[in-house]
This record gives C-alpha cells, sequence and structure tokens, in this order.
C-alpha cells in the first residue's frame, strides 16, 4: 500500500481532516500558477525584449513538464513516505517560484516555470491518494468537493487573479505575491503532516521515463502548435504523430513491466469499467472549459475590446460559483449517489456552450457572464461525483497510480482544447477572409464555429453519464 498522510484513516463524518485541508490549500496554491502569467504575455515581452510566440512559453513549458512529470507520479508517490512527497514538491515550488521572481533574463525565468510544474506535477496525485486513504467513503463526496476547487478552479482564476495584480505593477508581482503565502503553507503543513504505512522498495525503469516524458510532452508540445499563427500546423501534426507513437511504446512497455515487476504507471486501472468512464468524461469536461477559457478572453478583448483586468473580473464569478458550489454537490452526491448531478452537469455542459456558439458584437454582458457560469456550475456538478465514483472503483494500491493517469490526461485535455478551439477558429475565419469577409466579422464566425463543436463534443459526456453507477458500491470495484 502507498504511504498515506493523517492522524487517524477514519474520521468523524463531516469533518475534513486537517491534512486533506492543507493538501487543498497547496495544491490551489501550486496549480493557480499553470494560468497565472496568461494575462502577462505583453508586460515579459517589454520587459525582457522577447517575441509574443517566445514569451508564451511561460505557459506552455509549465504544461509540457506537467504533461512529462505526472506520469512518474504514480511511482514516486509509492516508494516514499508523503511527508517527504510533500516537503520535496512544495520545496521545488518555492524554489521554482523564487528564480522567476527575480529572473534576470527569458532562458531563467522559463527555467523556473519548468522547476515550478515539477513540484506542482507531485500536489494533484499527493492529494487525491491521501484523500481516498484517509477519507471513508461515504464521505468522500463532501471532501472531494474541496479538491473540485484546487484542480478546477484554480487554473479558471488564474488570468483572473494575474489581471489584477498586473494592475499593481510588474509581472514579477505575480511571484512575490505568491512566494510567502507558498512558504506558510508549507511550513505549516510539515508540522501537521505524519506519515503511516510504509512505502514500497523497487527500482524505477528509465526507459518508460523518457518514453513518459518524450510521448507526453511531445504530444502536448504538438498540440500546442496548433495555436500559433506562423504556419506551424504541419510540425505540429508531425510532433503529434511522433508523440502518439512514444506514448503506444510506453503502453506496451508498462504491459510488460506489469507481468515481470513494477510499472511506471500501471494500466490495470482502466480495467475497472468505472474508473475509465470518469476518465473519459473528466477528460472531455477539462477539454470543455479550457477551450472555452482560451475563446472567451479573445471574443471580449480582441472583439468587445474589453481590458485584461474587465476580462478577468467578467470571468471571475463563474470560477468563484464552481468553487463555491463544489462542497455542496459533495454532500449531495454523499447522500442521493451521482444521477441527480452528473445528468444534469453534463446537460447544463452542452447548454452552455450551445449558447456560447451564438456570441455576437452585441450580446450583453451579463448574457455572457451567465453562461460563463452555467458552464463552471454544471462542470462543479459533474467533477465532484466523477472524481469520487472513478477513484472510489480503484483497490487502494492503485490510488496513486489513478491520480497519476488522472493527471496526464488533464493535461492533455487542456493542450487539445486549446488546439481544437483555435484551429476550428482559425480555419473557419481564414477561409471567410479569403471570400472577402471583413477580419472581426470572420473571426468572430470562427469563435462560434469553435463553441459549437466544442458542445457537439459535449454530448458525448450525457451518454457516459447515463452509465456510471449511482456510488461506488455498485461499482466494479
Amino acid at each position: 500500500m502507498s504511504a498515506a498522510i493523517t492522524e487517524q484513516p477514519a474520521v468523524r463524518a463531516g469533518r475534513t481532516p486537517i491534512v486533506v485541508r492543507l493538501l487543498v490549500l497547496a495544491t490551489f496554491v501550486v496549480i493557480l500558477n499553470e494560468t497565472l502569467m496568461i494575462n502577462a504575455i505583453p508586460r515579459l515581452m517589454d520587459s525582457l525584449h522577447v517575441t509574443e510566440q517566445a514569451a508564451q512559453w511561460v505557459s506552455t513549458a509549465f504544461m509540457l513538464t506537467m504533461a512529462a512529470v505526472i506520469p512518474i507520479t504514480g511511482w514516486f508517490l509509492q516508494r516514499v513516505t508523503t511527508r517527504r512527497a510533500y516537503a520535496i514538491a512544495m520545496g521545488v515550488f518555492l524554489v521554482g517560484t523564487a528564480l522567476s521572481a527575480v529572473a534576470p533574463s527569458f532562458a531563467v525565468l522559463l527555467l523556473g516555470r519548468i522547476v515550478q510544474a515539477s513540484g506542482t506535477a507531485v500536489m494533484m496525485p499527493l492529494l487525491m491518494t491521501t484523500l481516498m486513504t484517509v477519507v471513508p467513503e461515504h464521505d468522500r463526496g463532501r471532501v472531494m468537493g474541496n479538491v473540485t476547487l484546487a484542480i478546477s478552479v484554480a487554473p479558471a482564476l488564474g488570468p483572473a487573479v494575474s489581471g489584477l495584480v498586473l494592475q499593481l505593477g510588474s509581472w514579477r508581482l505575480l511571484f512575490v505575491v505568491v512566494l510567502p503565502i507558498a512558504g506558510l503553507v508549507t511550513l505549516f503543513g510539515l508540522r501537521k503532516v505524519r506519515d503511516i504505512g510504509e512505502p514500497e522498495v523497487s527500482s524505477i525503469d528509465w526507459f518508460s521515463v523518457a518514453a513518459a516524458a518524450l510521448g507526453f510532452g511531445g504530444l502536448v508540445y504538438g498540440l500546442s502548435l496548433f495555436g500559433e499563427r506562423d504556419g506551424h500546423a504541419g510540425l505540429g501534426i508531425g510532433i503529434v504523430v511522433a508523440g502518439a507513437a512514444t506514448i503506444a511504446v510506453f503502453v506496451l512497455r508498462q504491459l510488460k513491466l506489469q507481468r515481470t515487476g513494477a510499472p511506471l504507471m500501471d494500466l490495470r486501472t482502466l480495467k475497472h469499467r468505472t474508473y475509465g468512464l470518469s476518465l473519459a468524461l473528466m477528460s472531455i469536461g477539462f477539454l470543455a472549459m479550457l477551450g472555452s477559457m482560451i475563446l472567451l478572453p479573445l471574443y471580449l478583448q480582441n472583439l468587445r475590446g474589453l481590458s485584461p483586468l474587465e476580462t478577468g473580473l467578467l470571468l471571475m464569478p463563474g470560477g468563484l460559483a464552481m468553487g463555491l458550489l463544489g462542497p455542496t454537490a459533495g454532500k449531495v452526491y454523499d447522500r442521493f449517489g451521482s444521477r441527480p448531478l452528473v445528468l444534469p452537469g453534463t446537460i447544463g455542459m452542452v447548454l452552455a456552450l450551445a449558447g456560447l456558439s451564438q456570441v455576437s458584437m452585441t450580446m450583453p454582458y451579463w448574457q455572457v457572464l451567465g453562461l460563463h457560469a452555467l458552464l463552471m456550475v454544471s462542470l462543479a456538478a459533474t467533477f465532484t461525483p466523477v472524481f469520487t465514483l472513478g477513484m472510489g472503483a480503484l483497490p487502494a494500491h492503485l490510488y496513486s497510480h489513478g491520480s497519476s493517469m488522472l493527471g496526464t490526461l488533464q493535461q492533455l485535455a487542456a493542450a487539445l482544447g486549446t488546439a481544437l478551439v483555435v484551429t476550428v477558429m482559425s480555419a473557419r475565419a481564414g477561409n471567410l477572409v479569403a471570400d472577402g469577409v471583413a477580419a472581426a466579422p470572420a473571426q468572430l464566425s470562427g469563435m462560434k464555429l469553435a463553441f459549437l463543436v466544442a458542445a457537439a463534443l459535449a454530448v458525448v459526456t450525457i451518454a457516459v453519464a447515463v452509465t456510471l453507477p449511482r456510488r461506488v458500491a455498485t461499482a466494479d470495484a
């Protein structure tokens, strides 16, 4: 069994263990940084004298590192005590944050972001594995609602928070503000975190590590090239194909290691039907969320003329609503099961994306806010029970591998969502401009089509939701 942290595994119903609260807070702080730099691109270009394409790498490199490191965390969390895992993850994150804050050049800033992401990659699987170990099954939905705040709301709030901070000064403030908060969380966490169980000792398959880093990292990088305006789609397709082929080699290697030793990522998690369905639903949900996160700021800033701060403030209520409703959705799940939440949640997701496909140059801002809030609330109603069902369908020794696979697919879904909506929008707009349509109406038409494609994909989640069991007890655990 993997190591876990708590005073005692059994906790009173209605009480969230202090260690889980600390891990949720720490995970929120580190995951927030994934999207924190989106609004800082113009400042970076001016301050460090780099092009827009180069400046985008502060976000791309973070996502790439997450995709490359997360597959290793399943092995890592089973082989170190969780207190040590927490100390290493937060320590690495703090070093990366400090390095980014004082970076004298863009290359050093990029290195700081990579170090930050390496620490962040450990935190989400650590949180999920710990929660599943220390919280009894009948109370997991409520506690998992708090996890929604960290995993889903943090990236949604990143651009809004950065928009507010950037009003006060340099892009360096984004790291200066995070550093003391992360430091206090780390110190307080180390005082409260306790180990139970014994870590497992085994060797690591370095071929699997290299294949995972090249495969998953290459796939995310290839998908990110679809969003660039310099005609890199052909190169992107080539890298995506190479990444997918490397992942296929990685999968074959894991299947062999499952028979002869300890795999880096245990694919036996996918034999559990409920976990597999939950993984599919979560991936499409993240794809829809990240796709809208890309399209709405483009619409509001490029076509409606809002500033980054105004855009962040307009989209912040949706992110806050998602976080605040997460624990409530968890309580409803604990009492009534998944059906009253997941089915309405997936339907709401489709309706919100379909509504956003009707954006125009005159759509009232309250409608944009309302549709975005409906999307975020629907995702909160979906994510919390699906997290709980999926992880609960696994035996305890697969928790760390299950959370590792979930984190990896989250990064891939984010990259795929971004690539999909940008490619659809650009292709549609390019065709219309070639036919003589003005640039602004052409881009608006491209956005509408991209939202419509996202809505069509989200319909799949309704079909998956119908097949999910009400509770873990009826799943194939």
